[in-house]
Protein backbone atom coordinates (compact mmCIF):
# COMPACT_ATOMS: atom_id res chain seq x y z
CA UNK A 1 0.00 0.00 0.00
CA UNK A 2 1.32 3.54 -0.85
CA UNK A 3 1.67 6.17 1.90
CA UNK A 4 -0.70 8.65 1.70
CA UNK A 5 0.04 11.76 -0.72
CA UNK A 6 1.87 14.75 0.78
CA UNK A 7 1.44 17.63 -1.33
CA UNK A 8 2.81 21.30 -0.07
CA UNK A 9 1.10 24.23 0.50
CA UNK A 10 3.08 28.24 -0.32
CA UNK A 11 2.57 30.97 1.26
CA UNK A 12 4.96 32.62 -0.67
CA UNK A 13 6.74 34.30 2.60
CA UNK A 14 8.56 37.48 2.44
CA UNK A 15 11.24 37.44 4.80
CA UNK A 16 12.83 40.46 6.93
CA UNK A 17 15.22 42.20 5.02
CA UNK A 18 13.32 40.44 1.85
CA UNK A 19 11.36 41.56 -1.46
CA UNK A 20 8.19 40.49 -2.69
CA UNK A 21 9.95 39.44 -5.86
CA UNK A 22 12.37 37.19 -4.28
CA UNK A 23 10.06 35.63 -2.25
CA UNK A 24 7.95 34.83 -5.75
CA UNK A 25 11.44 33.46 -7.17
CA UNK A 26 11.67 31.47 -4.20
CA UNK A 27 8.41 29.79 -4.68
CA UNK A 28 9.40 28.97 -8.08
CA UNK A 29 12.36 27.04 -6.78
CA UNK A 30 10.59 25.15 -4.24
CA UNK A 31 7.88 24.24 -6.71
CA UNK A 32 10.46 22.68 -9.12
CA UNK A 33 12.14 21.20 -6.15
CA UNK A 34 8.71 19.57 -5.23
CA UNK A 35 8.32 18.17 -8.65
CA UNK A 36 11.73 15.69 -8.55
CA UNK A 37 10.25 15.24 -4.73
CA UNK A 38 7.46 13.83 -5.76
CA UNK A 39 5.22 15.56 -3.72
CA UNK A 40 1.67 15.49 -5.39
CA UNK A 41 0.15 19.51 -5.50
CA UNK A 42 1.53 22.65 -4.93
CA UNK A 43 -0.52 25.23 -3.70
CA UNK A 44 -0.80 28.81 -3.30
CA UNK A 45 -3.15 31.43 -1.08
CA UNK A 46 -4.97 34.52 -1.81
CA UNK A 47 -4.11 37.32 1.06
CA UNK A 48 -4.11 41.18 0.70
CA UNK A 49 -2.73 43.87 2.20
CA UNK A 50 0.13 41.47 4.41
CA UNK A 51 3.47 42.18 3.60
CA UNK A 52 4.90 39.47 4.83
CA UNK A 53 3.07 37.30 1.96
CA UNK A 54 3.50 37.64 -2.00
CA UNK A 55 1.32 35.79 -3.13
CA UNK A 56 -1.85 38.24 -3.33
CA UNK A 57 -2.47 37.79 -7.53
CA UNK A 58 -2.86 34.29 -6.85
CA UNK A 59 -4.10 33.41 -10.45
CA UNK A 60 -0.84 35.20 -11.52
CA UNK A 61 1.19 32.92 -9.37
CA UNK A 62 -0.29 29.96 -9.96
CA UNK A 63 0.44 30.39 -14.12
CA UNK A 64 4.25 30.88 -13.34
CA UNK A 65 4.87 27.85 -11.06
CA UNK A 66 2.58 25.57 -13.51
CA UNK A 67 4.70 27.21 -16.63
CA UNK A 68 8.03 25.82 -14.56
CA UNK A 69 7.15 22.32 -13.76
CA UNK A 70 5.36 19.82 -15.52
CA UNK A 71 3.87 17.44 -14.20
CA UNK A 72 2.61 19.04 -10.50
CA UNK A 73 -0.69 19.60 -10.03
CA UNK A 74 -1.01 23.41 -8.91
CA UNK A 75 -3.75 25.55 -7.46
CA UNK A 76 -5.17 27.95 -5.26
CA UNK A 77 -5.30 27.40 -1.51
CA UNK A 78 -7.29 29.34 -2.07
CA UNK A 79 -8.79 32.10 -3.61
CA UNK A 80 -11.49 33.60 -1.37
CA UNK A 81 -14.48 33.93 -3.82
CA UNK A 82 -16.37 37.17 -1.51
CA UNK A 83 -13.57 39.12 -3.45
CA UNK A 84 -14.31 38.16 -7.02
CA UNK A 85 -17.64 37.33 -9.21
CA UNK A 86 -17.71 33.86 -9.81
CA UNK A 87 -17.46 34.39 -13.71
CA UNK A 88 -13.80 36.37 -13.45
CA UNK A 89 -12.69 33.83 -11.66
CA UNK A 90 -14.19 31.15 -14.15
CA UNK A 91 -12.75 32.66 -16.69
CA UNK A 92 -8.99 32.83 -15.14
CA UNK A 93 -8.78 29.33 -13.66
CA UNK A 94 -10.40 28.25 -17.48
CA UNK A 95 -7.48 30.55 -18.64
CA UNK A 96 -4.70 28.15 -16.76
CA UNK A 97 -6.83 24.99 -17.08
CA UNK A 98 -6.51 25.45 -20.72
CA UNK A 99 -2.58 26.37 -20.49
CA UNK A 100 -2.39 23.39 -17.95
CA UNK A 101 -4.86 20.82 -18.96
CA UNK A 102 -5.11 18.65 -15.86
CA UNK A 103 -3.02 19.80 -13.69
CA UNK A 104 -5.37 22.84 -11.90
CA UNK A 105 -6.79 22.61 -8.49
CA UNK A 106 -9.36 25.61 -7.60
CA UNK A 107 -9.89 25.74 -3.87
CA UNK A 108 -11.83 28.10 -2.49
CA UNK A 109 -12.33 30.24 1.11
CA UNK A 110 -15.44 31.93 2.20
CA UNK A 111 -12.94 34.53 4.41
CA UNK A 112 -11.63 37.48 2.48
CA UNK A 113 -8.19 36.75 3.40
CA UNK A 114 -7.66 40.31 4.79
CA UNK A 115 -9.05 42.62 7.43
CA UNK A 116 -12.42 44.94 6.67
CA UNK A 117 -11.02 48.15 5.33
CA UNK A 118 -8.82 45.90 2.72
CA UNK A 119 -11.80 43.89 1.62
CA UNK A 120 -13.82 47.00 0.67
CA UNK A 121 -10.81 48.38 -1.21
CA UNK A 122 -10.95 45.03 -3.30
CA UNK A 123 -14.83 44.71 -3.97
CA UNK A 124 -15.46 48.91 -3.07
CA UNK A 125 -19.11 47.47 -1.52
CA UNK A 126 -19.64 44.47 1.06
CA UNK A 127 -22.69 43.68 0.00
CA UNK A 128 -23.10 39.25 -0.16
CA UNK A 129 -19.29 38.78 0.58
CA UNK A 130 -19.62 35.86 2.80
CA UNK A 131 -23.08 35.21 3.01
CA UNK A 132 -23.75 34.32 -0.55
CA UNK A 133 -20.97 32.02 -0.60
CA UNK A 134 -23.03 28.65 -1.51
CA UNK A 135 -24.71 30.58 -4.27
CA UNK A 136 -21.65 31.60 -5.44
CA UNK A 137 -19.95 28.66 -5.17
CA UNK A 138 -23.00 26.66 -7.24
CA UNK A 139 -22.67 29.90 -9.57
CA UNK A 140 -19.24 29.15 -10.48
CA UNK A 141 -19.33 25.60 -11.05
CA UNK A 142 -21.69 26.24 -13.40
CA UNK A 143 -19.45 28.24 -15.41
CA UNK A 144 -17.32 25.29 -15.89
CA UNK A 145 -19.89 22.65 -16.85
CA UNK A 146 -20.67 22.47 -20.89
CA UNK A 147 -22.49 25.61 -22.68
CA UNK A 148 -26.55 25.09 -22.44
CA UNK A 149 -28.73 25.74 -25.16
CA UNK A 150 -29.92 29.62 -24.81
CA UNK A 151 -26.94 30.18 -22.33
CA UNK A 152 -26.16 33.99 -21.80
CA UNK A 153 -23.16 34.12 -20.08
CA UNK A 154 -20.34 31.98 -20.73
CA UNK A 155 -16.34 31.29 -19.14
CA UNK A 156 -14.05 31.27 -22.21
CA UNK A 157 -11.90 29.95 -21.62
CA UNK A 158 -13.38 27.48 -18.37
CA UNK A 159 -17.15 26.11 -20.00
CA UNK A 160 -16.69 22.79 -20.11
CA UNK A 161 -13.43 22.28 -19.02
CA UNK A 162 -13.98 20.90 -15.12
CA UNK A 163 -11.71 22.31 -13.11
CA UNK A 164 -12.15 20.52 -10.07
CA UNK A 165 -12.95 22.66 -6.85
CA UNK A 166 -12.18 22.27 -3.06
CA UNK A 167 -13.66 24.15 -0.41
CA UNK A 168 -11.52 24.98 2.45
CA UNK A 169 -12.30 25.88 5.75
CA UNK A 170 -11.50 26.34 9.32
CA UNK A 171 -14.40 25.49 11.15
CA UNK A 172 -17.48 23.58 11.15
CA UNK A 173 -18.81 25.49 8.30
CA UNK A 174 -16.72 24.85 5.16
CA UNK A 175 -17.27 20.82 6.11
CA UNK A 176 -20.59 21.33 6.51
CA UNK A 177 -21.24 22.68 2.76
CA UNK A 178 -18.48 20.45 1.18
CA UNK A 179 -20.58 17.69 2.35
CA UNK A 180 -23.73 18.86 1.38
CA UNK A 181 -22.35 19.98 -2.09
CA UNK A 182 -20.37 16.61 -2.66
CA UNK A 183 -17.22 18.08 -2.69
CA UNK A 184 -13.57 17.14 -1.64
CA UNK A 185 -12.78 19.35 1.19
CA UNK A 186 -8.96 21.17 2.77
CA UNK A 187 -9.10 21.97 6.78
CA UNK A 188 -6.79 24.88 7.62
CA UNK A 189 -5.48 22.93 10.44
CA UNK A 190 -1.86 24.35 9.85
CA UNK A 191 -3.05 27.37 11.65
CA UNK A 192 -6.52 26.84 13.10
CA UNK A 193 -6.51 23.35 14.84
CA UNK A 194 -9.13 23.96 17.12
CA UNK A 195 -12.25 22.55 15.23
CA UNK A 196 -10.34 19.57 13.06
CA UNK A 197 -11.51 16.71 14.74
CA UNK A 198 -15.42 18.19 14.66
CA UNK A 199 -15.41 19.30 11.20
CA UNK A 200 -13.62 16.12 9.74
CA UNK A 201 -16.25 13.99 11.45
CA UNK A 202 -19.40 16.21 10.05
CA UNK A 203 -18.03 15.85 6.56
CA UNK A 204 -17.76 12.70 6.62
CA UNK A 205 -20.83 11.68 8.35
CA UNK A 206 -23.19 14.40 5.95
CA UNK A 207 -21.24 13.80 3.12
CA UNK A 208 -23.42 13.53 -0.23
CA UNK A 209 -22.04 11.94 -2.96
CA UNK A 210 -21.98 14.03 -6.42
CA UNK A 211 -20.73 14.03 -10.55
CA UNK A 212 -18.07 15.69 -8.95
CA UNK A 213 -17.08 13.21 -6.10
CA UNK A 214 -18.70 9.71 -5.26
CA UNK A 215 -17.14 9.79 -2.02
CA UNK A 216 -15.63 12.23 0.76
CA UNK A 217 -11.77 13.05 -0.17
CA UNK A 218 -10.13 14.56 3.10
CA UNK A 219 -7.13 17.09 3.13
CA UNK A 220 -5.75 18.22 6.64
CA UNK A 221 -3.01 20.73 6.58
CA UNK A 222 0.32 20.89 9.20
CA UNK A 223 2.94 23.11 9.26
CA UNK A 224 5.84 20.50 9.10
CA UNK A 225 10.01 21.87 9.91
CA UNK A 226 12.30 19.31 9.35
CA UNK A 227 16.07 19.21 9.75
CA UNK A 228 19.21 17.09 10.18
CA UNK A 229 18.50 17.54 14.12
CA UNK A 230 15.98 18.20 17.02
CA UNK A 231 17.55 21.72 18.25
CA UNK A 232 17.51 23.34 14.65
CA UNK A 233 14.38 22.64 13.31
CA UNK A 234 12.69 23.79 16.77
CA UNK A 235 15.39 26.84 15.95
CA UNK A 236 13.60 26.95 12.26
CA UNK A 237 10.00 26.68 13.66
CA UNK A 238 10.40 29.70 15.76
CA UNK A 239 10.27 31.98 12.73
CA UNK A 240 6.58 31.06 12.73
CA UNK A 241 5.43 31.31 16.01
CA UNK A 242 7.10 34.76 16.43
CA UNK A 243 4.55 35.47 13.35
CA UNK A 244 1.90 33.93 15.55
CA UNK A 245 2.85 35.72 18.82
CA UNK A 246 2.85 39.18 17.04
CA UNK A 247 -0.27 38.45 15.20
CA UNK A 248 -1.76 38.17 18.67
CA UNK A 249 -0.67 41.87 19.35
CA UNK A 250 -1.92 42.82 15.80
CA UNK A 251 1.31 43.03 14.36
CA UNK A 252 1.67 41.87 10.98
CA UNK A 253 4.79 42.13 8.81
CA UNK A 254 7.63 39.81 7.20
CA UNK A 255 8.74 36.43 8.63
CA UNK A 256 11.57 37.48 11.16
CA UNK A 257 14.40 35.20 11.37
CA UNK A 258 14.50 32.53 13.78
CA UNK A 259 15.35 33.19 17.48
CA UNK A 260 15.75 30.59 20.80
CA UNK A 261 12.29 31.36 22.46
CA UNK A 262 13.87 31.72 25.97
CA UNK A 263 15.16 35.44 23.96
CA UNK A 264 11.80 36.50 22.78
CA UNK A 265 9.81 38.94 25.05
CA UNK A 266 6.06 37.59 24.64
CA UNK A 267 3.14 37.76 27.20
CA UNK A 268 1.90 34.95 28.16
CA UNK A 269 -1.02 35.76 26.12
CA UNK A 270 0.64 35.94 22.97
CA UNK A 271 2.52 32.37 23.70
CA UNK A 272 -0.79 30.60 24.71
CA UNK A 273 -1.91 32.50 21.07
CA UNK A 274 1.13 31.02 19.23
CA UNK A 275 1.09 27.12 21.30
CA UNK A 276 -2.87 27.02 19.98
CA UNK A 277 -2.03 28.08 16.57
CA UNK A 278 0.69 25.65 16.07
CA UNK A 279 -0.53 22.69 17.83
CA UNK A 280 -1.17 20.94 14.03
CA UNK A 281 2.82 20.61 13.66
CA UNK A 282 5.25 17.98 12.92
CA UNK A 283 8.93 19.19 14.15
CA UNK A 284 12.11 17.58 14.27
CA UNK A 285 14.41 15.26 12.44
CA UNK A 286 12.74 12.44 9.99
CA UNK A 287 12.18 10.51 12.53
CA UNK A 288 10.09 13.09 14.26
CA UNK A 289 8.25 14.60 11.46
CA UNK A 290 7.41 10.55 9.94
CA UNK A 291 6.18 9.71 13.37
CA UNK A 292 4.14 12.90 13.69
CA UNK A 293 2.59 12.94 10.38
CA UNK A 294 1.99 8.81 11.03
CA UNK A 295 -0.03 10.07 13.88
CA UNK A 296 -2.20 12.79 12.28
CA UNK A 297 -3.36 10.15 9.52
CA UNK A 298 -3.99 8.20 12.21
CA UNK A 299 -6.50 10.32 14.01
CA UNK A 300 -8.04 11.96 11.16
CA UNK A 301 -8.09 9.36 8.36
CA UNK A 302 -6.90 12.16 5.91
CA UNK A 303 -6.77 10.95 2.24
CA UNK A 304 -3.78 14.14 2.02
CA UNK A 305 -1.81 15.68 3.77
CA UNK A 306 -0.89 19.25 2.30
CA UNK A 307 2.00 20.16 4.41
CA UNK A 308 3.13 24.29 4.74
CA UNK A 309 6.80 25.21 5.97
CA UNK A 310 7.17 28.81 6.64
CA UNK A 311 11.24 28.97 7.47
CA UNK A 312 13.49 32.45 6.84
CA UNK A 313 15.79 30.60 4.69
CA UNK A 314 15.50 29.34 1.57
CA UNK A 315 17.84 26.99 1.28
CA UNK A 316 16.79 25.39 5.25
CA UNK A 317 13.14 25.38 3.62
CA UNK A 318 14.22 23.27 0.55
CA UNK A 319 16.17 20.99 2.93
CA UNK A 320 12.82 20.79 5.33
CA UNK A 321 11.02 19.24 2.13
CA UNK A 322 13.51 16.97 1.28
CA UNK A 323 14.12 15.68 4.17
CA UNK A 324 10.27 15.09 4.53
CA UNK A 325 9.77 13.72 1.41
CA UNK A 326 12.82 11.24 1.88
CA UNK A 327 11.25 10.02 5.45
CA UNK A 328 7.82 9.44 3.69
CA UNK A 329 9.03 7.61 1.27
CA UNK A 330 10.71 5.17 3.33
CA UNK A 331 7.09 4.82 4.92
CA UNK A 332 5.68 3.68 1.72
CA UNK A 333 8.89 1.16 1.22
CA UNK A 334 7.94 -0.06 4.72
CA UNK A 335 4.52 -0.57 3.67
Amino acid sequence: MAATPLSILDLAPVVAGGTPAEALRNSIDLARHAERLGYRRYWLAEHHNMTGVASAATAVVIGQIAAATSTLRVGAGGIMLPNHAPLVIAEQFGTLEALFPGRIDLGLGRAPGTDPTTARALRRHLVGGEDSFPQDVLELQSYFKPVRPGQAVQAVPGAGLAVPLWLLGSSMYGATLAAQLGLPFAFASHFAPRFLMQAVAAYRSGFQPSAALERPYLIVAANAVAADSEDEAHFLFSSLRSRFAKLARGAVGPLEPPAAEGDQDWSAGERAFADEATACSVVGTAESVRSGLERLIAETGADEIMLTAQIFDHAARLHSFEVVAGAWEMTSRAR
